[in-house]
């Protein structure tokens, strides 16, 4: 993909970064971003290959939504060219399946390789999105409210002080909601 040229076409749009492993529930987010709200959205999304960008309007605003495929291996390939990824970003969100225990390492390591490549100088808006969050989808029996804190508690060690950042738990449940972790 040229990235100057997505970068020309977005300029006047906010950009906004999803980065997350795959099957993390990116896709979906952008899908309730662009205003799908039928659960029929939500079965079986492909998965993205590489970087997918979806510019579109909702309401006055204009968005571009990069979404990175959380795929391993693509991921090493974003953090050689992060920089330019990342110029003109208002916002970049990391998600993460919190139903997926088992990978909780793997993606603590992909955050903090994320945030080694932002730069701190850019006041950059950067949300954790822990997706996935819904009440009636528990997929694995081992998460509870302890391993959730743990990993919560985790997240919060890796970040520097002078990252300004929030937690939020989403959903898609009916609709996408999030609410903020304190």
């Amino acid at each position: 993909m040229n990235i100057s040229k997505v970068n020309e076409s977005t300029e006047e749009s906010k950009k906004i970064i999803l980065m997350g492993l795959d099957n993390s529930g990116k896709t979906s987010i952008v899908s309730c971003l662009k205003g799908n709200k039928g659960i029929s959205a939500f079965n079986n999304p492909k998965p993205t290959k590489g970087l997918d960008v979806q510019n579109f309007k909702v309401s006055d605003s204009k968005y571009a939504v990069w979404d990175f495929g959380g795929q391993k291996a693509y991921i090493e390939d974003y953090f050689k060219d992060f920089s330019n990824y990342s110029k003109g970003v208002s916002k970049i969100i990391y998600v993460i399946d919190i139903q997926d225990v088992k990978r909780y390492d793997l993606a603590l390591e992909y955050l903090k390789k994320l945030i080694n490549s932002i730069d701190t100088t850019n006041k950059i808006d950067f949300s954790i999105f822990l997706h996935k969050f819904d009440p009636d989808l528990v997929f694995n029996r081992s998460l509870s409210e302890i391993v959730i804190n743990d990993f919560i508690k985790k997240i919060k060690e890796i970040i520097p002080l002078d990252i300004a950042y929030s937690i939020n738990k989403t959903t898609i449940y009916a609709i996408f909601e999030k609410s903020k972790i304190k």
